[in-house]
């Protein structure tokens, strides 16, 4: 299939071009600087700021990812909202058989942060504007990954954490390796077109309890204790003390941490025929991951 990726340069976007080549697909990345691209799939120029771009970029495929959001940026849900409508109209316009969207989980009777609503409005705009799949999916376990690395720094740097009450929330986190299962798994099933699916790992954990695995597997043992005075705007400043995350992202991010991220289906998997992994083996892939990535950077930097 020719299928387009809005979003290729990000995370999980990267690692759906590169599945989606591996499986044969003719893929195009969208990007507002394809000179800079350097992933796979051909580069093309789309910006969900400029309609034309995006009708001319998606006007040759037969599906396309949407996998775009702008957390880093403080007015994020004004940006995503303008985006999502603008992506969806030009997809429809052009006629696109399936759009694929990642959103993120969540209660909707919860008192879901804004970022979490913001993924939600995505969704929506999306479904109700083209033919598209939408899964939700809550901490994605990857070298790359946001989350991830907030975990995965402060198991490496703190001896000893005085963490915010947020660790006792629950979450379903899934692996890169499963959320690509059923990124891809999707594509071209005429019956996914229209639904939501819920995507998560075997195991619904703490964050509390995730940082004790990492702990282990890392072998460096961690004294870790929950308060409950830190505010979500001082746990947002002591994850940017804590970690490389820019204060906007950890803002955003605390503030979906108090939600519990579960997934209340698996339809999905089902679907598939897919088992998803545990936490701990998804958490040692991500270490192995990051490993190989640094030796390879530091050979390349070699004379």
């Amino acid at each position: 299939m020719r299928v387009a990726v809005a979003g290729a340069s990000g995370f999980v976007g990267a690692a759906v071009t590169a599945a989606l080549h591996s499986a044969g697909h003719d893929v195009t990345a969208l990007t507002r600087r394809p000179a800079e691209y350097r992933g796979t799939g051909r580069a093309v120029r789309a910006d969900v700021a400029d309609p034309q771009s995006l009708r001319r970029a998606l006007d040759d495929q037969e599906a396309v990812y949407y996998l775009v959001h702008s957390l880093a940026s403080d007015d994020f849900a004004v940006k995503d909202r303008l985006g999502a409508s603008a992506f969806a109209e030009a997809a429809s316009a052009v006629g696109v058989s399936q759009v694929i969207y990642l959103g993120g989980l969540g209660d909707d009777r919860d008192d879901l942060s804004e970022h979490l609503r913001s993924r939600r409005e995505v969704e929506k705009i999306l479904l109700d504007g083209a033919p598209t799949t939408a899964l939700r999916a809550g901490i994605v376990i990857g070298d790359g990954s946001i989350s991830w690395e907030i975990l995965r720094q402060l198991v490496e740097r703190l001896p000893m954490m005085i963490t915010p009450r947020w660790v006792q929330t629950r979450t379903q986190p899934i692996a890169l390796d499963d959320v690509l299962v059923d990124l891809v798994g999707v594509l071209g099933r005429a019956e996914c077109v229209g639904q939501v699916y819920d995507v998560g790992g075997a195991e619904v954990l703490t964050y509390l309890r995730m940082m004790e695995i990492v702990s282990r597997i890392m072998e460096r043992r961690r004294l870790i204790v929950a308060v409950p005075m830190l505010s979500p705007q001082l746990s947002s400043r002591w994850l940017r003390l804590m970690t490389d995350v820019d204060l906007t992202t950890a803002r955003a991010l605390v503030d979906s941490l108090t939600n519990e991220v579960v997934a209340r289906d698996r339809r999905l998997d089902e679907l598939l025929g897919h088992t998803p992994m545990r936490f701990a083996e998804a958490a040692a892939r991500a270490l192995a991951a990051r490993v190989a990535r640094r030796a390879s950077i530091e050979a390349r930097a070699r004379p």
